[in-house]
């Protein structure tokens, strides 16, 4: 059966996994960020779940991806929602106003543009340990990788290796991929915010 004959999404992969959580988590008035604009279809969904309400961080490196971004949105009339920042991710701790109830990060490059631009270890970092500053009780960070391509393969791992060292009684800590496929296909990280309140 054909996917637009179904009335539910097809999980090829891990992004319409993330879409599917970020469906079920995100509500009218909150507060998020999408680190890697990219085409804008992450900044879309967001822009639709918060509402008129809430209010989206979209970053990029790359103005080409934040012109897709804003051709998308003004074509539902939600470029109000959103706030398009042309610089990188690391700056995410002095640019979004807390707390975030999500954030989601889709590492590599833009597509349909040259590879050689693509997130890198150092700074995607940065900038989910901002993430976890800015987050909210129970808000969560996702997170899809590509070790499948030069250097996101260092990547991927140095990300699941400081998600891993995260303590379990402050995050909630998931890998989620798929198992009938190559060993380098992309898969999904999700951290969700664990901390007593008293504690922040």
């Amino acid at each position: 059966m054909s996917d637009h004959l179904s009335p539910y999404p097809a999980l090829r992969g891990p992004v319409p996994l993330s879409h599917l959580l970020l469906r079920r988590f995100i509500q009218p008035g909150n507060r998020v960020a999408d680190a890697t604009c990219g085409n804008g279809k992450d900044t879309l969904l967001l822009a639709d779940l918060v509402g008129e309400t809430g209010h989206v961080w979209a970053f990029d490196i790359q103005q080409e991806a934040l012109n897709r971004t804003a051709q998308r949105l003004a074509e539902l009339n939600l470029q109000q929602r959103v706030s398009l920042l042309h610089v990188g991710h690391e700056r995410m701790l002095d640019l979004v106003e807390p707390p975030l109830h999500g954030v989601i990060f889709n590492l590599g490059w833009l597509p349909g543009a040259p590879r050689e631009v693509a997130t890198c270890t150092t700074t995607t970092l940065t900038a989910l340990e901002a993430s976890l500053q800015l987050l909210a009780p129970a808000g969560l960070v996702l997170i899809t990788c590509y070790p499948g391509h030069a250097g996101g393969d260092q990547e991927a791992a140095a990300v699941q290796e400081w998600a891993t060292s995260l303590s379990s009684r402050s995050y909630f800590v998931w890998r989620m991929g798929q198992l009938n496929v190559t060993s380098d296909a992309p898969f999904c990280l999700l951290i969700q915010d664990g901390r007593p309140s008293d504690v922040r």
